[in-house]
């Protein structure tokens, strides 16, 4: 089949999603000028730079029954700075129970029953049996096309690894098994790997 987007695809549901995947979730904890904190999974994420190290993730909507921004978009537009955080699989659940539509003084991370740990250069807490979490620093929000659908870039400052997921000296993502979002109510997990050797 094909289908113009504009004209829509005439299935059940939108198969766009599922495409592209599987997408790493971005678990991003923030805060506002008020110390409420806020923890919240998007999967429209990824690393875009090494050099330095950059992310990116996008808020798609405004807050549901509210024609406001969702709290992680206004709170690190206030205070220009973000965690994000690794769903491991030992973590599906809780990253779930995050994933609601609560109001800006609930911290899902009592919620969901996880313990925060501090940061190193800003004030955000992050997820403390996280793999890995990685300290941001606000780059740019960037408006894209559609109703409050936003852009947020990153630099990353600083880096959380629990050393039990290092073997070796390397980050091993098999001890851990990070999890990806797929399309419709679908997720995955990293439970194999395999190496390619580039041509030369």
């Amino acid at each position: 089949m094909f289908y113009n987007t504009e004209s829509g695809h005439k299935l059940p549901h939108d198969p766009f999603k599922a495409i592209v995947a599987p997408r790493p979730i971005g678990w991003i904890s923030s805060i506002d000028k008020d110390k409420n904190v806020n923890l919240a999974p998007y999967s429209f994420f990824n690393a875009i730079s090494d050099n330095p190290p950059m992310v990116m993730f996008s808020i798609t909507g405004t807050k549901k029954n509210e024609n406001s921004l969702k709290d992680t978009l206004k709170n690190i537009s206030d205070t220009k700075s973000f965690v994000v955080n690794i769903v491991s699989k030992e973590l599906i659940n809780q990253m779930n129970v995050s994933s609601g539509n609560y109001s800006k003084e609930t911290d899902e991370f009592n919620l969901s029953k996880l313990e925060k740990s501090n940061c190193v250069n800003i004030d955000v807490p992050r997820v403390k049996k996280s793999p890995a979490s990685l300290e941001c620093k606000l780059y740019k929000i960037i408006e894209l096309p559609g109703l409050s659908n936003n852009m947020v870039i990153g630099k990353v400052i600083g880096i959380h690894i629990d050393d039990k997921y290092l073997q070796k000296g390397i980050f091993d993502v098999l001890t851990f098994n990070p999890v990806a979002r797929m399309g419709y109510k679908d997720y995955t997990i990293i439970n194999t790997k395999f190496e390619l050797e580039r041509p030369k």
